[in-house]
């Protein structure tokens, strides 16, 4: 899965579980069981979980690039600025 399919399936888990909380409290006011909310609400997150967990093919939509290890080896990372010349300080009492 790449970088933006988690955002995606991010949201997409908060929109659900955000929305079948609402019907379930709605249900469950409008029926007067704590059970059917309970229950309302476990399918949601069910379904939630089958529509956002498996790595579904529009999750990877934007795959990364990765170089080839060829190509690393080739061009080496380069150091820091600050790692190669470190300045001593000296104190004079």
């Amino acid at each position: 899965m790449d970088w933006q399919g988690q955002k995606l399936v991010e949201q997409l888990m908060q929109i659900l579980l955000v929305s079948f909380a609402v019907v379930a409290f709605i249900t469950g006011y409008v029926l007067g069981s704590f059970q059917t909310m309970l229950l309302t609400y476990a399918g949601g997150v069910v379904f939630t979980a089958l529509v956002t967990i498996p790595n579904w093919p529009v999750h990877n939509r934007n795959p990364l690039k990765w170089l080839d290890p060829s190509e690393a080896e080739k061009h080496p990372k380069p150091l820091s600025a600050n790692s190669g010349s470190k300045k001593k300080t000296t104190r004079n009492k």
